[in-house]
């Protein structure tokens, strides 16, 4: 019975932690299912190593954006740049972006200028737009609601891991929800009762990789191949089988990222 394919929605090939062996990174990954991967450049400087990557591997695309907490050490991208980025076949999303107030609190009227700024390309785009957010969750949910009214977008939540308000008031948006590491955690049963409140065809998966591995590797170096062990742990919590959910989570990605389908 082949294995069944499943998308990592959210990881990052260029850093150092996997770029170093990309090939047997990406072999694992198809071994595991993991048909296809988005890479995600997180300072457009980066933009040609990630763009590189997508470049070399079937399977492999790639997003770009100013994290937010970089934006205070990084040139404030405009709308014009990231439509013209978008332009490129394999790039199909805008961010990672949004608002970071736990480490970069200093730095948030730039982080909100910034997210305001990727939220106008996505809308030009019509690639869906990539968010994080940590410590953040009023400003974030008015931000997306009130840019949702001056002219629709699409979105995910990368790595969700903020409280039920925050959540619905993306639900309500029509976005989306990933599932990292994070949800797979034995003490993460309240993020999950989250997770599995929403619509399923509003969840993705992902693993922020080099980041947030979860059981059994947590603590140690993440990559995509170890998509399956969280989506395992949320078929689980969803009741439903491995396979199903692979296909449902496979699914959305398609409908969302809609230049990778």
């Amino acid at each position: 019975m082949p294995q069944p394919r499943i998308v990592d929605s959210h990881c990052h090939l260029d850093f150092p932690e996997l770029s170093a062996e990309l090939d047997a990174v990406i072999d694992r990954a198809r071994a595991a299912g993991v048909t296809r991967m988005v890479t995600i450049c997180t300072k457009l400087r980066n933009l040609p190593q990630v763009q590189t990557i997508a470049e070399t591997y079937d399977g492999v695309f790639f997003a770009a954006g100013t994290h937010p907490m970089s934006v205070a050490d990084e040139p404030m991208a405009s709308v014009a740049e990231l439509v013209a980025l978008a332009e490129h076949p394999k790039m199909v999303g805008i961010g990672e972006t949004g608002l970071d107030y736990h480490y970069t609190a200093d730095s948030k009227d730039s982080q909100q200028e910034s997210l305001r700024t990727h939220i106008e390309a996505a809308r030009q785009t019509r690639l869906p737009l990539i968010i994080h957010a940590r410590d953040a969750d009023d400003d974030m949910a008015r931000i997306l609601s009130d840019e949702y009214r001056a002219g629709p977008y699409t979105c995910v939540m990368h790595c969700f891991s903020s409280g039920e308000g925050l959540a619905q008031a993306a639900l309500e948006l029509g976005f989306y929800l990933s599932m990292s590491g994070i949800a797979a955690f034995p003490r993460s049963g309240a993020l999950r009762e989250i997770f599995t409140a929403a619509p399923l065809d509003r969840i993705l998966v992902e693993t922020d990789a080099p980041y947030l591995a979860p059981p059994p590797h947590r603590g140690r170096r993440n990559e995509p191949a170890y998509t399956v062990h969280t989506a395992e742990v949320a078929a689980k919590a969803f009741g439903m089988t491995y396979a199903d959910f692979a296909a449902a989570t496979s699914k959305n990605f398609d409908r969302l990222f809609w230049k990778a389908a």
